[in-house]
């Protein structure tokens, strides 16, 4: 009777196995192309060599779990697959381990109006549509396929159901870095960031998951007409930290802060006691200003021009005159030169 009993469940057994189901079962047959695969009484099924992630070691009588991937083949067989099994075998164990506020990994693979949603093993997880970002959504599908990272808010465990909260941990993530940016930012700081915005008059740097402002003023010494000429989004960028407004969240950051400017990288050139030639380009009561042939400018003091104190720098020099000086200091960090007409 209990023979009978047994064969007959068997059977039944047999006519309901469907894809996706999980059985316990053992190798009772190797080939070249794949193992016969023992999962209950006289059914069999197969599993593909190309399945296994090391084929040779593969041997008759070994046990383990398998995935039904095919009712039947061309043989007839049911078609089973152990690394599938094992990946959902894996992802039970990972979800039965979460918790509320648990933070964990996925994948959508499917959107709508409501959310997003997916599976871990044989767990249905649910994004609600207004936990899946702070920012607008144009189109809730652009996340299929995308990882993302999530905090679990709900969960039933009996009926294997997530449901959590991408926007969540984002915004537990951006209070973090937030904290620690303004803890670690100073004037003068080397940074690096991503250029993460671009506007026709500068762009957003994001630094430590902060958003940075870097004036078009402060990319290049020389002439940019368009941002995007010598920017792109998504760019590595090292700058310098130029300004830090902590009362109103604000930090300015230059580029070319990290060159050597064209006005210092001419005065560095200039020997002192040279005698160089320069044209007169202002005017001042206590003196004049040179321009070098080089691009250095410098102060040539009325005191260096005349010896004659009642005589006025105009009576000496004009503007736009070129004359012959000669270095009697500088200073390339102050970007500061002094010259003795000659």
């Amino acid at each position: 009777m209990s023979e009978k009993f047994s064969m007959e469940m068997i059977e039944q057994t047999f006519t309901s196995y469907k894809k996706g189901q999980l059985f316990d079962g053992v190798v009772v047959l190797k080939r070249d192309d794949g193992v016969i695969f023992n999962i209950g009484g006289k059914n069999d099924a197969f599993i593909p060599k190309a399945d296994f992630e090391n084929y040779a070691l593969v041997k008759i009588g070994d046990r383990f779990k398998v995935l039904i991937t095919k009712s039947k083949n061309e043989e007839g067989l049911i078609e089973v697959s152990k690394s599938e099994a094992d990946s959902l075998t894996l992802a039970n164990q990972n979800a039965s381990r979460l918790k509320l506020g648990s933070k964990f990994s996925f994948v959508p693979t499917k959107a709508n109006n409501e959310g997003l949603f997916s599976k871990m093993g044989e767990y249905n997880i649910f994004i609600p549509f207004a936990e899946i970002s702070s920012s607008y959504i144009k189109d809730v599908r652009n996340y299929v396929g995308k990882q993302l990272d999530a905090t679990v808010t709900e969960l039933d465990k009996e009926n294997k159901s997530i449901i959590a909260s991408v926007k969540l941990l984002a915004d537990q993530i951006r209070e973090t870095n937030e904290t620690l940016f303004w803890n670690s930012i100073f004037l003068n700081k080397l940074v690096k960031g991503q250029v993460k915005k671009i506007m026709s008059y500068g762009a957003i740097i994001e630094v430590g998951g902060v958003g940075c402002f870097l004036h078009i003023s402060n990319i290049s010494y020389n002439k940019i007409e368009k941002i995007e000429d010598v920017l792109s989004i998504g760019q590595e960028l090292n700058l310098k930290v130029i300004e830090v407004d902590r009362q109103n969240k604000r930090v300015a950051l230059s580029l070319k802060a990290l060159e050597i400017s064209p006005k210092k990288k001419a005065i560095e050139e200039l020997e002192i006691g040279g005698n160089y030639k320069g044209i007169v380009v202002k005017l001042l009561k206590f003196g004049a200003i040179v321009k070098l042939e080089n691009g250095a400018s410098g102060l040539l003091h009325i005191s260096n021009a005349t010896e004659d104190k009642q005589t006025q720098i105009y009576q000496i020099v004009k503007l736009d005159q070129e004359v012959e000086v000669q270095v009697i200091d500088k200073d390339a960090e102050e970007e500061r030169v002094s010259f003795k007409l000659n």
